[in-house]
């Protein structure tokens, strides 16, 4: 049974988020503030499988706390918060974030959510054949394929391709995939690049590029993969 530690100040919040990963069958902790969250941890952050992580707290910064404990610990973080603009989301993955949702939010779409996390954490995810709507990416071999036909991608094609396939329970913002793809071929790629690179992955992915169902866009934020 994998145990997950809840920090968050708003009780009610915190108790209806714990009953329903408790009948998902994970183990619950609450923490209500920094100082409870330390305590538990310090206590046997070994036996914490992963993190949901308020922004604000009564005694401290959660993007802080979270940026302290991922230099000691590979434990996978989510924050939930009310701070939900994109410079918000980009300083909470910065901070170490594995994902992040905004208040409020569905608690079956966390379920998802904390299992895709955990899948990943863990290395569980199958690595060789991702397959959805027609479109199927061999990951080991790093070849795709449009309704059983090949398709040829350049690296940095194929790079923002697989990592939205990753990371397809969140939203990748325009940063972190420039962050990500920037250095493939050495070069610097900058959002005009981006943009000329996401058209072209929908020419040659999608059946209707003005109508993708595989790079979609989230306007304001950045892209995901399919429906979330």
């Amino acid at each position: 049974m994998k145990t997950i530690l809840i920090v968050e100040d708003d009780v009610n919040l915190c108790g209806g988020v714990k009953l329903y990963l408790e009948k998902k069958g994970y183990q619950v902790l609450c923490a209500h503030s920094l100082h409870e969250a330390r305590r538990i941890t310090d206590k046997g952050a070994e036996t914490i499988a992963l993190m949901l992580l308020d922004c604000n707290l009564p005694d401290g910064d959660g993007m802080e706390f979270c940026r302290n404990w991922r230099r000691r610990q590979a434990v996978p973080v989510i924050f939930l918060t009310a701070r939900d603009t994109e410079e918000d989301m980009i300083r909470g993955f910065r901070a170490g974030a594995d994902d992040y949702m905004a208040k409020p939010f569905s608690v079956e779409l966390l379920s998802e959510r904390i299992a895709a996390v955990l899948r990943r954490s863990a290395g569980e995810e199958d690595r060789q054949m991702f397959c959805y709507r027609g479109l199927a990416v061999d990951l080991g071999k790093k070849q795709v394929f449009r309704e059983q036909e090949p398709v040829k991608l350049s690296g940095t094609e194929y790079r923002i391709l697989e990592l939205l396939i990753d990371n397809r329970s969140q939203v990748m913002t325009r940063e972190m995939l420039l962050q990500k793809i920037w250095d493939i071929d050495e070069n610097y790629v900058d959002e005009n690049t981006l943009n000329v690179y996401i058209r072209r992955l929908r020419r040659k992915l999608e059946k209707d590029p003005k109508n993708p169902e595989y790079i979609i866009t989230v306007f304001g934020i950045g892209y995901t993969f399919g429906d979330m």
